[in-house]
This record gives C-alpha cells, structure tokens and sequence, in this order.
C-alpha cells in the first residue's frame, strides 16, 4: 500500500487529488532529480511572485518619499510661519511703545 500523496493521482475513498508536503531535505535523501525538480518549482514560483513584488516595493518608496518630503516641507512652513510672527511681534511691540510715548505726553 502506497503512502498518501505518493501513489494514485485520486485519493480512492474521498475522490480527492493529494495535497503536497512540506519535505525537508536535509532529513530525507531525495534524489539529484527531485533536489532539481524543488528547485525548478521554487525559481517558477519567485519569477511569478516578482512583478508583485516589485510593483510593492515601488509603492513603499514611494509612498515613504512622499512622507519625508511632507515632513521637510512642513519643517520649512512652521519655520517661516516663526519668522512671521517675530516679525508681528516687533511690530506690535512697536507699536505699543509709540502709544505709550504718545499717552505719556508727547
């Protein structure tokens, strides 16, 4: 009697195709062939998977660019907005000096 998942396409009781294993192959011998064939699979599967993830990974730079160039040019906006207002400050200090000359008599 074969092992499940190694013999007949159909599991005979259920009419379900097997499931694969998870082999690991530092535990079991396999074959030059099999070693290959794990191989050729796991290539198909990265070159599938790679446009995804590339794509992904554009967004991220992207998207994190966008953030740091939001955080320097908000830097820069309170920075100027901080100058303003000292310069508004000045001016009303100023001002407050002149109307108190003005009230104190000339």
């Amino acid at each position: 009697m074969a092992a499940s998942g190694a013999g007949d396409p159909l599991d005979a009781k259920r009419g379900e195709a097997p499931f694969a294993q998870r082999i690991n192959p530092t535990r079991e011998k396999l074959t030059p062939e099999q070693l290959y064939s794990m191989w050729r699979a796991q290539l198909a599967q990265w070159q599938k998977v790679l446009p995804q993830r590339r794509t992904r990974n554009i967004v991220t730079r992207l998207g994190m660019g966008a953030l740091v160039l939001a955080i320097y040019g908000y830097t820069f906006y309170s920075i100027s907005q901080e100058r303003f207002l000292d310069e508004l400050e000045d001016e009303a200090k100023a001002a407050r000096a002149g109307a108190l000359a003005r009230a104190s008599g000339f």
